[in-house]
């Protein structure tokens, strides 16, 4: 607190007048601002307080009595127009009339100058058991500072505060944890605001206060970086308001935010809003960080007991860690670095490390995210495969992906690996429809995306849409303009390649063509759908445009998505794509085989045995290896392999199944080219993956039961059930099968589950083109009857419910 001789200009008499003019003298100061102001004020306060207290005393001849600052008053902070929150302490030896005079002659003067006060006038037994039946006053008394009077008092009181707010915390810390969440679902996320309170909303002060009550408790204490600059911060925009208003409000109104944004000396209302929205950010993820941690310390303190009766000396082990992807495990509901993890050798743990937590529905360990923001090595521009791969899984995982990438953000891992995210941090979005700030809303909309995945191609193109189709707002002129520049930029830098550059780039310029056009032409007018086909280019862009414009719609808003509107746009892409499947050549089958795919065929056939190779990649940037295996032909090829491939923990990134006729040779052979990579650990020896084979098609391992006895010991964590599987026979591509598409999560055992359905229904899987994107799979299957005919279209829409049921 600044003291009475730092204020000697300010030096109040003991009467309202004189403490009212050095008040005004002292808010009147521009040279004063911020915490000098704030401490200024309640030293001038006390002074004037003291002096009321010393005649008070002296005119009623009450004795044992102190008067107590509590809360914003008690920390010395107090904004122009803050409540004085005092409370009259004494010993109880006072006449009851001579304590009420003590006490009128202090609160009186204080209503008389138009001065909000919060009082109470108490014994120091009083106030503790109050403090025990309310928390609201326990939480002010932690905060207790002598004004004036019998400072003894308040130090024994204090000492019993501090001790039953330590050994209540078990109790006391959830009921304030449920106190701030009530709050924030009546005042709202501040961060997010176009009008915001920046006391109560979520991220605003009183959260700062209660993490201040935590650290009070010595169960946990909040990331101290940043947090009291954007207190600091939080702070003068009240400081502001309140002199630009004249009133003690805390809400930041839209016609006063200009005037408060000229009081801090920052450009515009827009500046303003930056500023406080990135303060409020600061705090709501301090808080974040901080009650998860109150719930492990808590549940640990619970479990301790029992674990200790029923392990002994045991239960106090360190908790197990499961593996999630490498260098990345959980460990007490967390997701955290592995212990061997070494983020300055490792460009791609960072993005792996996100992915594998919302993958999982995990919080992310504050430890983990800080280690790889100060070691981690930087990525190379473009980006290899598997960063790009990783950031789609990441996007691709729904509702948990909000908390992970705030995290990544709140400690600059985000700006780090994307530069381009700097302008729209934290940049409002002056408009009612939108719920958002512009870099949340992008976020949102990503998640609203990986729901759509299913009705699209390239889900990755969709998901890299969804994250930058308002990456331009900040930047003058049309935002879709701006953006498709940004966009390209972006995109070549996490190394897609220029044909996918080109339609990234496309999707962000044309965001906003489909619900534009939908909504406010006519669509019977050919020349409205030609313009739109033109614009478009293909069916495949305009299947993602047709996803992203109904992602971004429900991500803006209520107001702006509904079944009218959407039907006014599933219309509009109706009459494109018809216009479009006039010109877009169909998909044909896979290419011939290579070379050494018919030596490993021609190996096949003369030993009787499956013959598999496996081939580190030529690309510098590949993911995984090449392994290529020839089988000859026989039942239940595709689910053996893929099942074998499960079993040795290999994810699946890409494969290629043909069937293949030798010339002078009898038989078939089937053909498989898979992409592969290890979940975590070195990939198995070939050997090995070929022994396992054998025993597959021969019947003596029993791949399922050995893949559900797997997942039984090590359940794979999910955050949010992803959309489900899309089975889909796609008619005029080829004639020689049936075509069927899936369009699923990416899972441990996919493939195998999609073979075992083909094979008990006896269809023959001529060729397969299989793709991993992010988390997504795309899986194109040519299939025949055993005969080699295509399957009749009854038959093929059986096989694809059949399929697809077994997916779910």
């Amino acid at each position: 607190m600044t003291s009475v001789e730092e204020n000697t200009d300010h030096t109040a008499d003991s009467g309202p007048s004189g403490y009212a003019a050095a008040r005004l003298r002292l808010l009147q100061e521009e040279s004063r601002s911020g915490p000098s102001r704030r401490s200024a004020l309640a030293g001038l306060t006390d002074e004037w307080l003291n002096a009321l207290f010393t005649t008070a005393v002296r005119e009623t001849g009450v004795r044992g009595a102190t008067l107590v600052a509590v809360g914003g008053y008690g920390r010395a902070e107090l904004s122009p127009r803050s409540d004085l929150d005092l409370v009259l302490l004494h010993d109880g030896k006072a006449e009851p009339r001579a304590l009420s005079a003590l006490a009128d002659r202090l609160w009186y003067p204080v209503w008389d100058l138009g001065l909000a006060l919060d009082h109470s006038v108490r014994t120091p037994g009083e106030a503790r058991r109050t403090a025990a039946e309310d928390l609201k006053v326990h939480l002010g008394l932690l905060d207790a500072r002598t004004v004036a009077g019998d400072a003894g008092l308040l130090a024994g009181l204090r000492t019993s505060v501090l001790a039953d707010w330590r050994n209540q915390a078990a109790k006391r810390l959830p009921e304030l944890h449920s106190l701030c969440r009530e709050r924030a679902e009546r005042a709202g996320e501040l961060r997010f605001l176009l009008e915001p309170d920046l006391k109560e909303a979520r991220g605003g002060l009183r959260d700062a206060t209660a993490l201040r009550a935590v650290a009070a408790s010595w169960l946990a204490d909040a990331p101290r970086e940043g947090l009291a600059e954007a207190r600091r911060r939080l702070l003068d925009a009240r400081d502001a308001l309140h002199l630009v208003t004249g009133r003690a409000t805390d809400r930041l109104s839209l016609q006063e935010q200009d005037q408060v944004a000229a009081q801090l000396g920052l450009l515009d209302a827009d500046a303003l809003l930056r500023e406080v929205y990135e303060a409020a950010r600061v705090v709501a993820y301090a808080g974040d960080v901080t009650w998860r941690e109150v719930g492990r310390v808590l549940r640990a303190r619970a479990a301790r007991p029992r674990l200790r009766g029923l392990l002994g000396s045991r239960g106090d082990r360190v908790p197990a860690r499961a593996p999630l992807a490498e260098g990345v495990v959980e460990s007490d509901g967390e997701a955290v670095l592995a212990l061997a993890a070494r983020p300055d050798r490792d460009p791609v743990l960072a993005l792996r490390f996100g992915a594998a937590a919302a993958q999982a529905g995990l919080p992310v360990s504050l430890h983990a995210v800080r280690r790889l923001a100060a070691q981690g090595k930087p990525l190379p521009v473009p980006w290899p495969a598997e960063a790009r791969e990783q950031l789609l899984t990441l996007l691709g995982a729904g509702e948990p992906t909000v908390a992970v990438w705030e995290a990544l953000e709140a400690e600059g891992l985000i700006t780090r690996l994307l530069p381009d995210w700097e302008r729209v941090r934290c940049r409002p979005q002056r408009n009612p429809v939108h719920t958002w700030t512009v870099d949340r809303h992008l976020i949102e909309t990503a998640v609203r995306a990986s729901a759509l995945t299913r009705r699209v191609g390239r889900p990755d193109l969709l998901l890299m849409a969804a994250l930058l189709h308002d990456i331009g707002k900040g930047w003058p002129g049309d935002h879709s303009v701006a953006g498709e520049t940004i966009a390209r930029d972006v995109a070549a830098r996490v190394g897609f390649d220029p044909h996918d550059v080109a339609v990234l780039g496309a999707l962000v310029r044309h965001h906003l063509l489909l619900i534009d056009t939908a909504t406010r032409r006519d669509l019977d007018d050919p020349a409205t759908v030609r313009a739109v086909a033109e614009a478009v280019g293909s069916v495949g862009t305009l299947e993602i445009l047709h996803a992203l414009t109904e992602a971004d719609a429900l991500a803006t808003g209520p107001a702006a998505w509904s079944a009218w509107r959407g039907s006014l746009v599933a219309d509009l892409v109706a009459r494109v794509a018809a216009v479009l499947r006039g010109t877009t050549p169909a998909a044909g089958e896979p290419e011939i085989p290579t070379t050494e795919q018919e030596r490993l065929a021609v190996e096949a056939l003369r030993t009787g045995e499956p013959v598999l190779a496996l081939q580190a990649r030529q690309e510098e940037d590949a993911v995984g290896v090449d392994l290529v295996v020839a089988v000859p032909d026989q039942p239940g090829v595709l689910p053996a392999v893929a099942g074998v491939l499960a079993l040795h923990r290999l994810t699946v990134r890409a494969a290629d199944l043909r069937s293949m006729e030798l010339p002078d040779r009898l038989g078939e052979v089937l053909v498989l080219s898979w992409r592969v990579a290890a979940e975590y650990g070195a990939l198995p020896q070939a050997a090995r993956l070929r022994t396992d084979l054998v025993r597959a098609l021969e019947g003596s391992l029993d791949v399922p039961a050995k893949l559900a006895d797997r997942e039984a010991a090590y359940p794979r964590r999910r955050g949010v059930v992803p959309p489900p599987p899309r089975v889909t026979v796609v008619p005029d591509v080829s004639a020689l099968a049936t075509v069927l598409e899936v369009r699923a999560p990416d899972a441990v055992g996919l493939l195998h589950r999609i073979g075992r359905a083909l094979e008990s229904q006896g269809v023959r899987v001529r060729s397969a083109h299989v793709s991993t994107l992010g988390a997504n799979a795309v899986d194109t299957l040519y299939v025949t009857t055993p005969e080699g005919k295509p399957l009749d279209p009854q038959e093929a829409a059986s096989l694809a419910g059949l399929v697809a049921a077994a997916l779910s």
